[in-house]
């Protein structure tokens, strides 16, 4: 039987306010408080579950006998999934639904192996046995369904595209006909691109952040990815680079997870339908000053 915890009657209001004042200070499960760790229950966004069995899940069951959960993640996207290299503290709505991913699970923030995973090798990890789950802005689609399994969707949003912030908007993809646009390789936005735009050139990396760099630089036109990325960006390079034009698509970004593990999905589905108050918590801290409204997606519980 599958046990689970959160804390009742923590109220949304509560939260965001704590993340205001904690600055990103410790962990969902341990903020710290630069104190004397009296910050206890009033500072904690939800607990870690005890006596948590999952029957029939290799994946819990590889968890268990290692002791700690491994999670991929990405770590350039501000906002979503960020790691910061002179603290070495990990932020994002992203890292923060891991967190609570794990706490489900009975595991902390000491006994979660965090592991930077690119975008081409998402899969192949996930099929390796690398790593127990992914959240990483990570679209469900048939193809990678194919060799995985999602829980989710627990966030949607869509393409979008970033450009310098002297640069006229763009209304379309057409509008970059002849103009070089930059992505992660191995991503549904520069897979939409080659398959549907010939006209416009491409420049692929493992990291987003390269393409920005490329971009501040004047070597791309554009950057395109999930609409929610480039706001973070753009955010933290405001006088360079700003978001232009609508959605093109619409990404649905799910957890991914070993295929065939449905005791772990419908867990983790399962958790996201019942702690609407906690993701909205998560939201708010991360991109709530984004700009961005959304409402927190019904599970695809297939």
């Amino acid at each position: 039987m599958r046990r689970t915890r959160t804390l009742a009657g923590f109220g949304i209001a509560t939260v965001a306010l704590l993340a205001l004042t904690a600055c990103n200070s410790g962990t969902p499960s341990n903020p710290g408080d630069g104190g004397d760790g009296d910050a206890g229950e009033d500072s904690t966004w939800f607990e870690v579950a005890s006596d948590v069995q999952l029957e029939g899940s290799p994946t819990f069951d590889a968890i268990e006998e290692r002791g700690k959960v491994v999670v991929g993640v990405k770590e350039d996207q501000p906002g979503l999934g960020y790691l910061d290299v002179t603290t070495n503290e990990r932020t994002g709505f992203d890292v923060d639904t891991a967190r609570w991913i794990a706490a489900s699970l009975g595991y902390d923030e000491d006994k979660i192996e965090f592991k930077p995973i690119a975008s081409a090798n998402r899969e192949q990890a996930i099929v390796n046995g690398d790593i127990d789950y992914y959240v990483g802005t990570y679209s469900i689609n048939d193809k990678r369904k194919e060799q995985i399994d999602f829980a989710g969707p627990y966030f949607i949003t869509g393409q979008g595209l970033l450009v310098a912030a002297d640069a006229e908007d763009a209304d379309a993809l057409e509008d970059f006909n002849g103009k070089t646009v930059c992505s992660a390789t191995g991503s549904t936005p520069i897979q939409n691109i080659k398959a549907n735009f010939p006209d416009i050139k491409t420049q692929e990396y493992d990291l987003y952040s390269a393409c920005v760099q490329d971009l501040i630089d004047g070597k791309v036109d554009a950057v395109t990815t999930d609409q929610a990325i480039l706001i973070g960006y753009a955010a933290q390079y405001p006088d360079d680079v700003k978001v232009t034009g609508g959605l093109f698509t619409e990404e649905r970004y799910g957890v991914g997870l070993a295929k065939g593990d449905d005791v772990l999905r419908a867990h983790i589905n399962d958790l996201f339908t019942d702690g609407g108050d906690i993701w909205q918590a998560i939201f708010d801290k991360n991109l709530g000053s984004s700009g961005i409204e959304v409402e927190q997606p019904e599970v695809d519980a297939y």
